[in-house]
C-alpha cells in the first residue's frame, strides 16, 4: 500500500482566494517559520552525508546533485555559488537537473519521468566511487533522481537524498536519506514553497559545512572568494585590513599584486 504523501496533502488554509495581500502574507509567512523545525529534526542525518562528502572530498572526490523541477534548480543554484564565494573549481560540485540547463527557466515536458536518464546525465562526467551523489525530490518519488541514485549506488557511489516525505522510495534506496518534513504547503502541492525553503536550508548547510571542514573558510572569512565585481573586492580589502590591522590604501595594494585574500594573509605572517 502506498504511502499518503505529505507534500500532496491538503493545505491547511482554504479559500485563499477570499484573503487579502495582508492575509495572504501572514499566513504563508507563518507557515515558513515552521521549517527551520523541520530542518532541525534532521541534523544528525545531515550531518552523516556532510562527513562523507568530506572524506571523498580529502581523497579527490566530488559533490554532485540531482534533481527535476524545483529541486533540481535548487541543487544546480547551490553547486553554481560554491566556486565564488569558496574559490573552488567548477567541477567540484556539480548540479544536475532533468531536461539540462533550458530547464532551469523553462519546463521541459516529461524529462524527469525518464528512469535512465539521470545516471546518462551522471556518466557523462565519468561519475565514480571517490564521488557522492545527492538526489534531490521534494516528494521522494522523480523517476529521474531514483533511477540515477539507485544506479550510482550499485556501481559503489555514496549516494544521499533530501526529500519531503517519510519512508519515499528514494529514500529506501540511498544511504544517506533526509527526510524533512515540512508538513502540507500552503497552496495544496506547491513544493516550491515550504519544501524548496527546506531543501535550499539543507543544501546550504551541506555545501558550506563541507567547504568549512575542507579549510576553504579562515575564522569567518571568504578568504577564497573569486574577487569578480567592486563589492567583492571592498569586502576583501576590508578583511585584510582587519586581520592584518593596516589602513585601506595598504590592504588595496597587497590585494592587486596578490588576487587573493588567502594569499595576502600567508605572504604577510609568513614574513612576521
Amino acid at each position: 500500500m502506498e504511502n499518503k504523501s505529505t507534500t500532496e496533502s491538503a493545505s491547511n488554509y482554504d479559500h485563499l482566494e477570499k484573503m487579502s495581500s495582508l492575509e495572504l502574507l501572514n499566513n504563508i509567512n507563518k507557515e515558513d517559520q515552521t521549517v527551520p523545525f523541520a530542518v532541525d529534526k534532521e541534523i544528525h542525518s545531515i550531518k552523516k552525508l556532510v562527513d562523507v562528502v568530506v572524506s571523498r572530498m580529502q581523497e579527490g572526490g566530488r559533490l554532485f546533485y540531482i534533481g527535476a523541477g524545483t529541486s533540481g534548480r535548487l541543487g544546480v543554484l547551490d553547486a553554481s555559488e560554491c566556486p565564488p564565494t569558496f574559490g573552488v573549481s567548477e567541477d567540484w560540485v556539480i548540479g544536475l537537473i532533468a531536461g539540462g540547463d533550458n530547464a532551469l527557466r523553462h519546463a521541459v515536458e516529461n524529462a524527469e519521468d525518464d528512469l535512465e536518464q539521470g545516471w546518462k546525465d551522471l556518466d557523462k562526467f565519468h561519475i565514480s566511487d571517490k564521488d557522492v551523489l545527492v538526489g534531490i525530490a521534494a516528494s521522494g518519488t522523480t523517476p529521474y533522481v531514483i533511477g540515477g541514485v539507485k544506479k550510482a549506488r550499485e556501481m559503489g557511489i555514496a549516494t544521499g537524498c533530501i526529500t519531503c516525505n517519510k519512508n519515499s522510495p528514494l529514500a529506501a534506496e540511498v544511504e544517506y536519506p533526509i527526510e524533512v518534513v515540512v508538513g502540507p504547503e500552503f497552496v495544496t502541492g506547491s513544493t516550491r514553497m515550504k519544501s524548496g525553503t527546506a531543501q535550499k536550508l539543507v543544501l546550504n548547510m551541506i555545501s558550506t559545512a563541507s567547504m568549512i571542514r575542507m579549510g576553504r573558510v579562515k575564522g569567518n572569512k571568504m578568504v577564497d572568494m573569486q574577487l569578480s565585481n567592486k563589492k567583492l573586492v571592498h569586502r576583501g580589502i576590508k578583511m585584510i585590513m582587519e586581520e592584518l590591522d593596516i589602513n585601506e590604501d595598504e590592504a588595496r595594494r597587497l590585494l592587486e599584486e596578490y588576487r587573493s585574500v588567502r594569499k595576502v594573509l600567508k605572504f604577510s605572517r609568513s614574513r612576521e
